[in-house]
């Protein structure tokens, strides 16, 4: 029998932009997708509400999210991973 884990579901990178609740925090994700009859490449971008364990993503760290079961009524993406973090500047 063969137990090698899969991950199904998808998984973006982006940034947070919001972290003032408890245990979530809002990920903008961007795209560069290609127009389906056009041709064109663009830019589009949305935002997603992920599971944040801890509170320990801030605003400005790059972030990867993974799909999951349903949390809430919007939070169906936890944090994988916190790829880079903020740069903070003390004054």
């Amino acid at each position: 029998m063969n137990t090698a884990i899969t991950t199904t579901g998808k998984t973006f990178q982006g940034t947070v932009v919001k972290a003032a609740m408890k245990d979530t925090c809002t990920v903008l994700v961007n795209r560069y997708v290609q127009h389906p009859k056009y041709k064109k490449y663009y830019t589009t971008s949305k935002k997603f509400l992920a599971h944040d364990a801890g509170n320990v993503a801030k605003v400005g760290d790059a972030v990867t999210i993974r799909e999951t079961r349903p949390i809430s009524k919007r939070k169906r993406f936890v944090i994988a991973s916190i790829d880079k973090k903020a740069v903070v500047i003390s004054e």
